[in-house]
């Protein structure tokens, strides 16, 4: 049974982002995140003007008479959301854990494929795959993905991108738009997300804390690492740490949006400390000027 404070959650979750959509990106979405490709839809006899690069030579061949096949506009898409819920992500000094704001951009979202009638799934991943929910239509099913996000007990694990990508590969057969959540802590995965990005439409979705890019003087404190449990004492009270542990957070998160170009996956980067709609809106508006 889901618990009432769960329940309350989630249609807090459902207003919010319900209204984001609304008043923010609604026909923005549609425009820009619409159907790819043509689908077949009859064969028809040939009429003078038809181009005939569409006949159907084996129905041509069957009746004696010339037959085209007619294909319309593929409008339905299908998104798919791989949400990386390890260990790391549990953690936030601002307003929310990463996690949760991973769950919230997935719900604004997902409202708004359920407002353009589009199919939508979810991969829940650690260092293995915890959940997968193929994708499919209506609001109940955006209600029950949101709900596995948030009750999702996180187990103590690590991070195996590649893996996640090789499971939606293999399970993910029509062409689909893929948000790929997560904090992008691991390394390696360049090769796995460059041929899944071949066949699908890939977004990578860095979630990231402010804490993690510029650390707050207050002394001593102890750095454990969620994913390792490797225990650090720091002096973050020290000028030299500071601005080494800045430079090398700056160059690690460089060095993912370099690679992440040169295998032409678009990035919305997201953070605890501010909102994210704006920057979606801007990433739309970069997405529909390169329709």
């Amino acid at each position: 049974m889901i618990p009432q404070e769960l329940i309350k959650k989630i249609r807090q979750i459902q207003i919010y982002t319900s209204r984001m959509v609304d008043a923010s990106f609604a026909g923005q979405y549609e425009s820009v995140f619409k159907g790819r490709g043509m689908q077949f839809d009859e064969v028809r006899e040939y009429t003078p003007g038809d181009d005939i690069r569409t006949i159907d030579w084996n129905v041509t061949a069957r009746t004696g008479k010339p037959y085209i096949k007619r294909f319309v506009e593929e409008r339905e898409m299908t998104v798919m959301f791989a949400v990386d819920l390890s260990a790391s992500g549990d953690f936030g000094t601002v307003n929310k854990a990463k996690n949760e704001l991973a769950a919230e951009f997935c719900a604004v979202l997902a409202f708004a494929a359920a407002k353009n009638n589009d199919k939508v799934g979810l991969l829940i991943f650690t260092d293995r795959t915890e959940l997968y929910i193929p994708p499919k239509k209506g609001v109940s099913h955006m209600l029950r993905l949101i709900r596995e996000l948030i009750y999702f007990k996180m187990p103590k694990r690590k991070t195996d991108i590649s893996g996640a990508l090789d499971y939606i590969a293999k399970v993910v057969r029509k062409k689909a738009t893929v948000f790929l959540v997560s904090d992008f802590i691991e390394t390696g995965f360049k090769k796995p997300l460059s041929l899944l990005n071949k066949r699908h439409d890939v977004i990578a979705v860095p979630v990231r804390d402010k804490a993690e890019i510029i650390l707050p003087s207050i002394g001593l404190i102890e750095f454990t690492d969620a994913e390792t449990g490797e225990t650090i004492l720091v002096d973050t009270s020290s000028r030299k740490f500071k601005s080494r542990y800045s430079n090398t957070a700056a160059q690690r998160f460089n060095e993912l949006k370099n690679m992440l170009r040169t295998i032409n996956v678009d990035c919305i980067s997201i953070s605890t400390d501010k909102p994210y709609i704006q920057d979606l809106v801007r990433f739309f508006h970069m997405r529909h000027r390169r329709c």
